[in-house]
């Protein structure tokens, strides 16, 4: 925190970056559900990144067809045993075209992932940015950002999505398009949760005395309110990833999502809703993939939450490493019970016995 901080419930000196770093740190290691999470999601993030490394490994693409691995009589069901997982083809085969699952599938986390963390990044600017102004600014400023932002809330992505499409050239990465999209269009709930958690805290002691210092609005807003906002922010930006992976999966079952032959999980799951029953770890591995997305996320997300606000009890109660503080007068288990007759014990009546 600042210099102009003025702490109210406890005589601290004012961390520093550094120092309130090391402790963000050391509070998030202590969780060790939060820990696990943060490696699935660094391992997912690498796998991303690695992907034609790893399908050079395998000697594969993801848009390689290969047509004598299915069973064209039977509708185009993969040859051989689960989908034709072998030496050659780690996951097996996509059912019709025969391509390689394994390529597909971590070539799918780059658009996937990338999307969601591109959309979430405008997101997160965009509403943070709109949710402060309104509550520093005067009354008029802070009715007409707040009449956009609910216009934005109320507005239909895919009908914007289908209009932006009609007037963006085709030679546009679709990708990129995909996570502007999503960004400009959905980013009105963060924005009303920047605004609230802003009004919250611009009436703290701290920041009345930053602004009777003499301090800008600006720079209250860079050094006294951002920190304050990290933690709803970030928690809140967790959970829009696998939301915005989702969002992206519905864009491509429309068809103006990221187009074939370009992967994506949400194509894949789009495509694989017929061959469940023929070829079902066609629909499992990227279903998969997007459930241990979600829930790492999600647990990555209480975890840092609780870590930048320690008063804050994690709404997980799975390997936070905290124990639970025995109540007033709760007896600890396997202690003795004491007498109430012992010397110097009340009588359980409420009246002393009268001695001989």
């Amino acid at each position: 925190m600042s210099e102009a901080l003025v702490a109210t419930q406890a005589p601290e000196a004012p961390a520093s970056g550094a120092s309130g770093a090391r402790q963000f740190w050391r509070r998030l290691r202590a969780q060790r559900a939060a820990m696990v999470a943060a490696g699935v999601v660094a391992l997912l993030v690498l796998v991303a990144l690695a992907a034609p490394l790893l399908t050079a490994i395998e000697g594969q693409d993801p848009t390689t067809y290969h047509p004598a691995l299915v069973d064209s009589a039977r509708g185009g069901v993969p040859i051989g045993s689960l989908g034709g997982i072998g030496g050659e083809h780690w996951l097996g085969v996509e059912p019709q075209t025969g391509r390689d699952l394994f390529a597909r599938l971590v070539y799918g986390a780059r658009v996937s992932l990338g999307v969601a963390l591109a959309a979430t990044t405008v997101q997160v600017v965009l509403g943070v940015v709109v949710g402060v102004t309104a509550a520093l600014g005067n009354r008029w400023v802070d009715q007409l950002l707040s009449r956009i932002t609910e216009i934005i809330v109320a507005m239909p992505l895919i009908i914007m999505a289908l209009a932006l499409l009609a007037v963006v050239p085709g030679s546009f990465p679709r990708p990129v398009l995909v996570s502007l999209i999503i960004g400009f269009v959905a980013w009105g709930t963060i924005g009303k949760i920047a605004r609230a958690a802003t009004l919250s805290l611009k009436n703290l002691d701290y920041v009345a005395a930053a602004r009777l210092s003499g301090w800008s609005t600006l720079r209250i807003a860079r050094r006294e309110l951002l920190p304050g906002l990290a933690a709803p922010v970030i928690t809140y930006a967790a959970l829009m990833v696998p939301n915005n992976i989702a969002i992206e999966a519905s864009l491509s079952f429309l068809g103006v999502g990221v187009k074939p032959p370009t992967p994506s999980w949400g194509q894949m799951l789009t495509s694989a809703n017929v061959w469940y029953q023929a070829a079902p770890q066609y629909l499992l591995l990227p279903a998969g993939a997007l459930f241990v997305t979600v829930l790492a996320l999600t647990v990555l997300g209480d975890g840092v939450r609780t870590a930048l606000d320690p008063r804050a009890a994690s709404r997980l109660r799975v390997g936070t490493g905290r124990k639970r503080e025995a109540k007033p007068g709760a007896q600890t288990p396997g202690a003795a019970k004491p007498d109430a007759y012992a010397p110097g014990a009340q009588n359980p009546g409420g009246v002393q016995e009268a001695r001989s």
